[in-house]
């Protein structure tokens, strides 16, 4: 799949996106958006990725089309187009050795992108604890710990000064920890409900509402009120068909409002930016409020930006 369109007409990023976005934005009086989740990484991983998914690989399990496979600077560019203030640059290893070097590729691509929040990551490894401690000492605002990909139990002895002196630090630590697109070993809530039990003051934001797990993860956030959520992915029609939101659930979902953000995985999503705002207004129907807190002002607190 090479790149579509020119980024000036219906093209992916292209004038048509950018002007739904606007009118969502307008819509909801959002004079600008702060994405969570959102993924910028060496190149060569990245292509690793797209691969992983162009194969429909095992923790995949989908045909899954990459919509923005464009390069660097037309994926920063598109963001900006649909007024996107501020983003993440997530990234995360899959084998032991690999979080210093992505941190410190992370770590300049936020000094050179100053819209992006300087994102850092870590693994379960006996360097994990110097590999956050130096990530934070370098100005890292928000982590990445992917918890099916990485495949280890957040609850691993080898990360729990890790865990203390992000909790100690309050900043955020996005996690895929829900059991979606396909289940891990420590995946599911159980694990991080233990792993809050011993850090309740960890700033943790679970990634993509904790699909599948939707109402399991809303119970935590309820039972613990540093705990955040993100919406990646969720509502969309491409989750919706094997995974649903229970519409039950969405009163508890409108009452954790001001611990809400939005996430939408950009790039590596099989449908449109302006789709994943869509599906937040009309499928949730929670309102503009909701909305403007979801989509800029909880982030802009919790940041501090």
């Amino acid at each position: 799949m090479g790149e579509c369109g020119a980024g000036h007409g219906s093209g992916h990023g292209g004038a048509d996106e950018r002007a739904r976005v606007a009118a969502f934005r307008e819509r909801n009086g959002l004079p600008q958006l702060i994405d969570i989740h959102t993924h910028f990484m060496p190149e060569r991983l990245l292509a690793k990725v797209w691969a992983y998914f162009d194969a429909a690989g095992p923790l995949v399990a989908r045909h899954w089309p990459i919509r923005y496979r464009h390069d660097e600077r037309r994926r920063l560019d598109t963001l900006r187009g649909f007024g996107v203030r501020a983003f993440t640059s997530m990234l995360y290893p899959h084998k032991p050795g690999m979080a210093a070097s992505l941190n410190a590729w992370a770590a300049d691509f936020a000094a050179r992108t100053p819209d992006c929040l300087h994102t850092a990551t870590f693994f379960a490894e006996p360097s994990a604890a110097a590999d956050v401690r130096t990530a934070l000492d370098a100005g890292a605002r928000v982590f990445k710990c992917h918890i099916q990909v990485g495949g280890f139990d957040p609850n691993d002895p080898q990360l729990d000064e890790a865990w203390g002196l992000l909790a100690d630090a309050g900043v955020p630590v996005v996690t895929h920890c829900g059991s979606g697109p396909v289940p891990g070993r420590y995946t599911g809530p159980g694990p991080i409900a233990a792993l809050l039990d011993r850090h309740p003051r960890l700033r943790l934001v679970v990634a993509h509402l904790g699909m599948p797990e939707y109402d399991d993860f809303l119970a935590l956030a309820e039972r613990h009120d540093r705990v955040l959520l993100d919406t990646t992915m969720a509502f969309t029609p491409f989750v919706e068909q094997e995974a649903p939101f229970p519409d039950a659930s969405l009163p508890r979902l409108a009452a954790l409002g001001d611990r809400v953000l939005l996430g939408t995985d950009f790039p590596n999503i099989p449908y449109s930016y302006a789709d994943a705002l869509d599906v937040l207004e009309h499928r949730t129907g929670l309102g503009a409020d909701w909305l403007r807190a979801v989509c800029h002002d909880n982030a802009a607190r919790l940041l501090g930006i």
